[in-house]
């Protein structure tokens, strides 16, 4: 379990040095798994980069690519790549939108900043497939849990940091129960620790096959 100490600025900030470090963050077998799958999904993204970035760039002004810090393992920053979906002010356009989640998620069904691409790329989850390099990279896995933002973790409770003790993933418990239809918070954390309770490599297998028939099923997607 983490202890929490205050920083310079008198925040509440997890205290990872002290930290169980989760099994799957140190399995080989694991990290072997993530990078077959992360080339995989990389000779994918190759052959579909091209005609993803025209559709892109002719549906909306904008950069192909959309970066995001998020934080991963015990806290640590890193910058998450995805094919952008929404128009290329949507940061600043998001307190215009009505948030229909509860707790420190942001949802909205309908969401205006999302463009005809980008809503095809979210319901087939094309949008996701820059992420391989942030799991070759090691800052993901294939299965975990789902990458916080600033925003969120600046508003963490003690009992969410332990979602930071194992990698966040492309896939993982969130995504096989519902993806985006899932709208509390504390019920993706939930799910986030049932998953580290329950984790073994050949779990991992399990939710990589389950996600597959989640996203030609297309339910949850937007």
């Amino acid at each position: 379990m983490l202890s929490l100490r205050p920083d310079s600025s008198g925040n509440v900030t997890p205290d990872f040095s002290v930290a169980v470090i989760h099994p799957s963050a140190k399995c080989l077998i694991k990290r072997s798994i993530d990078i077959l799958g992360a080339l995989v999904g990389l000779v994918i993204l190759s052959l579909i980069v091209i005609p993803v970035a025209l559709a892109i760039k002719l549906d909306s002004p904008g950069p192909i690519f959309y970066a995001q810090k998020r934080y991963g393992l015990q806290g640590r920053p890193f910058t998450i790549w995805k094919f952008r979906s929404m128009v290329q002010n949507a940061d600043l356009l998001k307190q215009t939108v009505l948030n229909q989640a509860q707790g420190l998620i942001f949802k909205n069904e309908h969401d205006p900043r999302i463009t005809r691409v980008g809503r095809l790329l979210r319901k087939t989850s094309l949008d996701e497939f820059p992420q391989f390099w942030n799991v070759l990279k090691g800052d993901m896995s294939l299965v975990g849990t789902r990458p916080p933002t600033e925003d969120e973790v600046s508003r963490y409770s003690p009992h969410h940091w332990r979602r930071l003790e194992v990698k966040p993933g492309i896939t993982g418990q969130w995504q096989i129960s519902g993806r985006s239809a899932i709208k509390d918070f504390e019920e993706i954390v939930h799910l986030d620790l049932h998953y580290q309770d329950i984790w073994s490599p050949l779990y991992d297998l399990q939710v990589i096959v389950k996600t597959i028939t989640v996203l030609f099923d297309r339910r949850g997607a937007y």
